[in-house]
């Protein structure tokens, strides 16, 4: 059976077409991998590409995909909502099919040398593939952004895991790792406070005293004017979509607000959502391996 690796690479690139449709041609480019998806957002200034292919070209398209994004984005002129430390900000490799998690971290390993070797950005492992506890968790990784990973990199206990103790001038620091499968969520709420949006998000956040698997930052959307709790949930089945938007809702009518909406960046396990489903229509007895059309269909 052919080997199946999920990539989700995030650029710190969302408002120049031009180079957002570079990054798509280079997503094709490579024998053996597929384009599943790509989104971009003007006010986080950011675009996730999905892809999903055999090793050998899942290697080759991070790194032509780190490379193109060197060559095209300046992270000296580069302004968004959600935080970042490189033009290429996160490389994350997913087991999909007759692949461990072990063995992406090893394809982790082996992409991030290359790229440091080639293209002179230094690394952090993250994740499973962090060489220490502390950088497991991507938001320590990346605390300081850009513009304060010079002096991070000073740190004793910071030196990158491939390179240097210098940023790349204008590409400044990529990590890499593997993982298990995220969903990236949000919600929108009927403010342009800030505050409160922000104080939601330290409580349902994980570090913050909330769900153990939900990361939560607030955000603004200025084309909008509405702010956003913007969440990566790292563990769909340890804390569901609906137990966050839930806590969200609840929260957020201290100060008067609602929500208005949510939305999922890329790409998600159905199950994610199914299970939703299973919440709001009060589904009993349900049986998500028997019930689901969709299963039978692809087994």
């Amino acid at each position: 059976m052919a080997q199946l690796v999920e990539c989700i690479p995030n650029f710190s690139e969302g408002q120049n077409q031009e180079t957002i449709q570079g990054l798509v041609e280079t997503a094709k480019s490579v024998p053996g991998v597929t384009l599943l998806d790509y989104s971009s957002d003007e006010n986080h200034n950011r675009s996730v590409f999905t892809l999903v292919g055999d090793v050998a070209g899942i290697k080759e398209v991070a790194f032509r995909l780190v490379k193109y994004a060197s060559e095209h984005i300046d992270m000296t002129k580069h302004h968004g909502e959600h935080p970042r430390m490189g033009a290429t900000d996160v490389v994350p490799f997913v087991p999909i099919k007759d692949i461990t998690t072990e063995e992406c971290v090893e394809i982790s390993k082996e992409v991030a040398k290359r790229i440091n070797e080639e293209l002179n950005i230094p690394i952090f492992l993250y994740e499973e593939s962090a060489s220490t506890p502390a950088r497991v968790n991507l938001a320590k990784v990346r605390r300081g952004q850009f513009e304060g990973m010079p002096e991070k990199l000073q740190q004793e206990e910071w030196a990158p895991d491939f390179g240097e103790r210098k940023i790349h001038p204008t590409s400044g620091v990529t990590a890499v790792g593997a993982r298990m499968p995220l969903v990236a969520f949000n919600v929108n709420l009927d403010t342009s406070d800030i505050t409160i949006a922000n104080k939601i998000a330290k409580i349902v956040r994980g570090s913050g005293g909330g769900f153990k698997y939900c990361k939560a930052i607030g955000v603004m959307l200025e084309d909008r004017n509405i702010a956003q709790v913007s969440m990566n949930m790292v563990n769909f089945e340890g804390t569901p979509l609906y137990r966050a938007f839930e806590t969200i809702r609840f929260e957020a009518a201290r100060y008067g607000v609602n929500i208005i909406g949510s939305e999922v960046i890329g790409l998600t396990p159905a199950k994610a959502m199914i299970d939703c489903a299973e919440y709001y229509l009060k589904v009993e007895d349900f049986d998500y391996s028997k019930q689901i059309l969709e299963n039978h269909l692809l087994n």
